[in-house]
């Protein structure tokens, strides 16, 4: 990134920005990525520790990379992954069906925001979910919001 004087996704620019349409409160952790994977020298890895985390649901952009590091990254902290699988894209169709297709099974599991949200309301009923999860979580919504083109690098 930079030998190539890429700045996609650099905190204050428009690529960094979350997208409107996301269940987002001020109170919510928000992590600046610095590189492809959320664990590269950022604070992820003893937020998620300090919570007692031990599965991690990812979505985002570019699977091929993204994704695919971030979920490496989480299996290699014995994190349990889970890919929300109409939550994660790729520029790059291919590429990402490759990633995909290595990634579940080895190191996590593809699984649908429906069923994901279906796992989870037995620990929301139960009060067993960590309180910055249950807090932005909602067991009536099972879809996710439309991703304009253009905003196709966001942290």
């Amino acid at each position: 990134m930079r030998d190539k004087n890429l700045k996609i996704a650099i905190e204050g620019t428009s690529g960094a920005q979350l997208h409107a349409g996301l269940n987002w409160e001020p109170s919510d952790t928000t992590i600046v990525k610095k590189r492809y994977s959320a664990f590269c020298r950022t604070e992820l890895e003893g937020i998620l520790s300090a919570m007692g985390v031990g599965e991690l649901v990812l979505c985002g952009i570019n699977t091929h990379a993204c994704i695919r590091m971030a979920a490496i990254d989480a299996y290699q902290r014995d994190l349990r992954v889970v890919l929300a699988e109409e939550c994660i894209d790729s520029y790059d169709g291919e590429h990402g069906r490759v990633s995909v297709d290595y990634l579940n099974g080895k190191v996590a599991k593809l699984a649908t925001v429906s069923g994901i949200t279906q796992a989870l309301r037995p620990l929301q009923a139960a009060g067993t979910l960590p309180p910055q999860a249950a807090s932005s979580f909602d067991a009536t919504r099972t879809s996710v919001p439309a991703r304009p083109a253009e905003q196709n690098n966001v942290v």
